[in-house]
């Protein structure tokens, strides 16, 4: 092949390119095209493929008329009398749920309905019925409810292990009880621990609007994919101040699947405090890697009949490095009550492995505001 034959090739060739891209351009959806420019307008699928299954959550507690203040009061009674004692009726709006199945399961946060006599759910289409509790696990702030509608709407689950700060997220939610809201904001951070919110915290931190009211609602993905359960707000004047805090939905499915199987989760334990080895500490014992410290024991506590002592301190859980006491307590609580835990602790200079049987982590009620 010659120059000239070599130059008409190569022209050919780019004018078949180009007739070929400008047919699949003239073909090919507008939106399917790849362009860094075009901003997304609207996230009105997203909202539509989950907000149906986002319910308010109301709770009614009776009281009688002699404990309201008023009727009370003497003056009062002196010109109306004696209070009948007749026994009302109080609703609260409380907050929110996603229903998670076609069976009518929804699941919430546990301070929704703590306390509640009675739960009334209502759905974005107007119908109302009232809920049966099926569990509540007050270490994670999840509960599930059940209600026996027909038809139901059921949420999209997606994967809140795939998620990634800066990934546009939308709540949505009953806050302050003006009716199904949505709002919209980021992924601020992932994995927040420590909080001193649940036992087990994990949250997703975003700067979506959460508000009261929004509690147990939905955390969603923009093409509408549930990933997390709204729980909590950092905030000074009761409003939302741009930290919101939810629990992941895998997670929340793992409580949920509990929950209905046995009405509680079952998690493992061995009756220890412990706090973090000070690095001045490790660094004397010559533990590079660190460890936790234990400093206390419950008497009589699977721990205490093992053997362990205040002021050792756990360098491993089943041939696992541990470095905090929250990485200990998660550990551990993976466990099947009545299985034996190898532990690896470190008393004084010497090293020890000591075998523990695991018991069931006992309930704990904490107390919200």
């Amino acid at each position: 092949m010659n120059l000239k034959q070599a130059l008409i090739f190569v022209a050919q060739s780019t004018v078949i390119g180009l007739a070929a891209a400008a047919v699949i351009l003239l073909l090919m959806p507008g939106d399917l095209i790849f362009n860094p420019s075009r901003q997304v307008d609207s996230y009105h699928a997203a909202i539509e493929a989950a907000a149906p299954a986002v319910v308010n959550v109301y709770s009614g507690n009776t009281y009688t008329e002699a404990q309201n203040p008023i009727l009370q009061d003497p003056l009062f009674r002196q010109f109306f009398g004696e209070s009948s004692q007749n026994t009302l009726k109080r609703i609260d709006s409380r907050g929110s749920g996603v229903i998670m199945d076609t069976e009518g399961h929804i699941l919430t946060n546990a301070h929704v309905i703590q306390g509640a006599e009675e739960i009334f759910v209502t759905l974005r289409d107007g119908r109302e019925t009232i809920a049966r509790t099926i569990g509540i696990d007050s270490d994670t702030d999840l509960a599930v409810l059940k209600i026996g509608l027909d038809d139901l709407p059921v949420i999209p689950i997606g994967n809140s292990d795939q998620l990634r700060v800066g990934d546009i997220v939308l709540a949505i939610g009953n806050p302050y009880d003006f009716g199904q809201t949505v709002t919209q904001g980021i992924v601020s951070a992932i994995g927040r621990k420590r909080l001193g919110i649940t036992t087990f915290d994990n949250f997703i931190q975003t700067d979506a609007d959460i508000n009261p009211g929004n509690s147990g609602g939905a955390l969603i993905t923009a093409n509408g994919d549930l990933v997390g359960i709204n729980t909590a707000i950092y905030s000074t004047t009761g409003g939302s101040q741009g930290i919101g805090l939810a629990t992941p939905i895998n997670s929340g499915i793992e409580v949920m699947r509990q929950l209905v199987s046995n009405g509680r989760v079952v998690r493992g334990w061995i009756g220890i405090r412990a706090q973090p080895l000070p690095s001045d500490i490790a660094e004397a014992m010559g533990l590079m890697k660190g460890g936790v410290l234990v400093s206390g024991v419950l008497q009589g506590g699977p721990a205490d009949i093992a053997g362990i002592n205040p002021g050792d301190v756990v360098i491993k859980i089943q041939g696992q490095d541990i470095t905090d006491p929250r990485q200990a307590i998660d550990t551990i609580a993976k466990l099947t009550p009545g299985s034996s835990v190898k532990m690896t602790i470190v008393r004084g200079w010497k090293e020890i492995k000591i075998n523990v049987i695991i018991t069931q982590r006992p309930h704990i009620k904490r107390n919200r505001n």
